[in-house]
């Protein structure tokens, strides 16, 4: 000691270093111990958790049938933990006789009481825990003490109420949310608060109606949009109603509606959507349009493939597209419209969807080569005569090549003649070379009887 007291005299004003970094020492020493010792007993009691689980789980089927005595496990906190915990996991997956068992065991063990308690009683983050707890239990009697939570004024608390809620999966717990919806008195964030309401509302979607109804124009599209995933067709006539909102956000949602549920009348709202004056609206109408794969729409969507606008003409392209057994009609209807940018979508959408490759196979199948040679005439006329010509040069099988080619033959189709002209010039295939000149000979001299003869392919 002495030896230490000389050193630190003789340090002088260095002494106030050589303290601060003994402190320091002594501290950083102090957190390892207790880091060191957080470690030992977080680990001790896992390992204490895992042989407690084990043995609940040996004992499960007895402890839901009833033959388990509650009092071995219940007022043991680890033990009631477990048990709570394994229970709702089950209730997420387990079928609905298994689950009128389990929710039995939560009622008459207390559990569900205790956790309604805590969910009132408590505050902060225990608060909170609780009440998520309490929504995956899935019981109605829950949904009091977890709508009293949606008024708390802390924010975290009001989303732990609004996740609880939904986790029911009860059209009744949607209910407490609406109510504050409608009166603008629910504080949370628009995306928990449209998940809890669409888990809720998804087995009753009727239960949105009479708030969609009264609900104004801030909270209308909200409500339109969730009865847009989940609508049945039970709800026609408000579907209806919907599609003639004067807020385009709505009518947009009820197409996606009437796509959904596909009541008697959707081909109708959907056909008055389509010509809306909101590009968004004729957008998700030419949508829900495909989605009914109906090809009593194919009329209305000819004319959305006309749109001024380039999303709707290509999803109107994709719809069409989408009708794999009326493509002859479909191709010469957008002949007919001598657009374009329609021509120039309907094409796009046929060549990325694999539609043409498809059609060129057909060539060579008895069953299905009328149509297609039907098909891909009227094709080549929209303008598709690249990937035609790259057919007839590059396919892998000879006998489709040669069908492409008396295709092209038979067509007369003069835009083909400068192409052809460059391959025959360009190409380093000798065997496109001769094709190409095969193909622009009876395209000049304009004789279909000699595209049957022999070419080199």
């Amino acid at each position: 000691m002495g030896f230490l007291s000389n050193l630190v005299e003789r340090l002088g004003p260095a002494q106030y270093v050589f303290g601060a970094l003994v402190v320091t020492g002594v501290f950083i020493g102090l957190l390892l111990v207790f880091i060191l010792v957080r470690r030992m007993l977080r680990r001790r009691y896992l390992e204490q958790r895992d042989r407690r689980t084990l043995v609940i789980r040996k004992q499960w089927d007895a402890l839901v049938a009833g033959t388990y005595s509650p009092t071995q496990w219940r007022f043991d906190a680890m033990d009631r933990d477990i048990v709570e915990s394994i229970l709702t996991d089950r209730l997420d997956v387990c079928p609905p006789e298994e689950a009128a068992q389990l929710m039995r065991l939560l009622r008459t063990t207390g559990l569900l009481d205790t956790r309604i308690h805590e969910a009132r009683a408590l505050r902060g983050w225990d608060r909170r825990h609780a009440l998520v707890s309490l929504g995956r239990m899935r019981a109605p009697e829950a949904i009091p003490a977890l709508a009293e939570a949606l008024d708390d004024p802390d924010a975290e608390t009001r989303i732990a109420a609004v996740r609880g809620l939904g986790r029911t999966g009860l059209p009744r717990a949607a209910e407490p949310m609406l109510e504050r919806l409608r009166f603008d008195t629910l504080q949370v964030p628009e995306r928990p608060l449209l998940n809890a309401l669409l888990n809720c509302c998804r087995s009753g979607p009727a239960v949105l109606v009479p708030y969609l109804r009264f609900a104004d124009d801030r909270f209308r599209p909200l409500l339109a949009r969730l009865l847009g995933e989940i609508a049945t067709a039970d709800l026609e006539e408000d579907l209806l109603l919907l599609a003639s909102d004067p807020l385009a956000e709505v009518r947009a949602s009820s197409a996606r509606a009437l796509a959904r549920a596909k009541p008697r009348l959707a081909l109708t709202a959907l056909g008055n959507l389509a010509g809306d004056d909101e590009w968004f609206v004729r957008l998700r109408a030419v949508v829900a349009l495909g989605a009914l794969e109906d090809p009593r729409t194919i009329p209305v969507l000819i004319e959305t493939l006309c749109d001024q606008n380039r999303y709707v003409r290509l999803r109107a392209a994709a719809s069409l597209a989408a009708l794999d057994g009326y493509l002859e009609e479909i191709i010469q209807q957008v002949l007919r419209t001598r657009d374009r940018y329609a021509l120039q979508a309907f094409v796009s959408e046929l060549e990325r969807t694999g539609t043409l490759p498809r059609l060129v196979e057909a060539l060579t199948d008895p069953t299905r080569q009328d149509y297609a040679e039907d098909a891909l005439l009227g094709a080549l006329r929209a303008g598709t005569q690249r990937h035609l010509l790259d057919a007839m040069a590059r396919h892998p099988q000879a006998k489709t090549r040669k069908a492409v080619a008396r295709l092209l033959a038979r067509s007369q189709e003069q835009r083909l003649v400068p192409a052809l002209e460059r391959a025959a010039a360009t190409s380093r295939s000798r065997r496109e070379q001769r094709l190409a000149r095969w193909l622009l000979a009876h395209l000049s001299e304009g004789g279909i009887e000699r595209a049957t003869q022999k070419m080199p392919v």
